[in-house]
């Protein structure tokens, strides 16, 4: 397992997918900390929310939390990047033809299985490092231009900086899940990605207005409150077991069908 390990790490790792991953995740961060503080200065007040993202109070803005709030808010677009790209680097395997040559090097599947989630998990991981330490250079600076009172940010710094990147790191594996699955199912990163991004922008907005009981259990609101700390909807401890039951659930499907699979004709 350690040499597909290995291997994925080293067929993953080309500039252009993990700069457009890590440079997209940069551009993002900078984007929703100038819109969240652009709009903490409308007279019109914050947005309760848009298309993938939910707006913090400016009472959150102001409290030692307020530092990374932007990244709770922006954890539907990161994730949309991150199911992308485990998509791309997933189906990339069945549109090649490198499949084949695995599997045929490899008989026992489920290690390339696990090779192939070790080597995402690990880009993912250097992914929310990113967006944590973007946010924090930009986060000061234009925080700093706004009339917000923001001295609760030097609060315990490295312990908010740590529960942050935790929590979008439990979130985006989530996502990252979801684009996996789909990718070994469709072997389409086309329709991965169009399915997640669908989902996040249209579809479960329809649910949840549809049935207001459903919004508990849905991936897009449950992967939220995890990356939040918990919300007044989804408490911490819910939102992360129900996170774990997504994984196991995405990762058990993954496993059936590319082990079932007839692959090498």
């Amino acid at each position: 397992m350690i040499d597909a390990l290995r291997s994925e790490l080293t067929r993953s790792r080309r500039p252009g997918v993990l700069g457009a991953w890590l440079g997209l995740t940069a551009l993002f961060t900078v984007m929703i900390v100038v819109v969240i503080f652009q709009l903490s200065t409308d007279p019109a007040g914050v947005p309760a929310a848009g298309p993938g993202v939910a707006f913090p109070t400016l009472e959150m803005l102001q409290s030692a939390q307020g530092l990374v709030a932007p990244l709770a808010s922006a954890s539907s677009m990161f994730g949309v990047v991150t199911l992308a790209f485990w998509a791309v680097l997933t189906a990339s395997d069945h549109s090649t033809g490198l499949v084949r040559l695995l599997v045929s090097a490899q008989p026992r599947r489920w290690k390339l299985v696990a090779g192939k989630v070790g080597a995402l998990v690990v880009w993912t991981a250097v992914a929310t490092a990113v967006a944590v330490v973007v946010d924090l250079l930009v986060a000061p600076m234009i925080g700093g231009t706004s009339d917000l009172d923001l001295t609760a940010w030097g609060t315990d710094v490295a312990s908010v900086l740590a529960g942050a990147w935790v929590n979008l790191f439990l979130a985006l594996l989530v996502w990252g899940m979801i684009g996996l699955v789909l990718a070994v199912v469709t072997r389409s990163a086309a329709i991965a990605v169009s399915a997640g991004a669908g989902w996040v922008l249209v579809v479960e907005s329809v649910l949840s207005a549809a049935f207001d009981g459903l919004r508990n259990w849905l991936p897009g609101s449950t992967i939220s409150a995890l990356a939040s700390g918990g919300n007044d909807v989804i408490p911490y401890g819910s939102a992360l077991a129900l996170a774990a039951a997504y994984v196991l659930v995405c990762l058990g499907v993954t496993l059936a069908v590319f082990t079932r699979r007839d692959i090498t004709d």
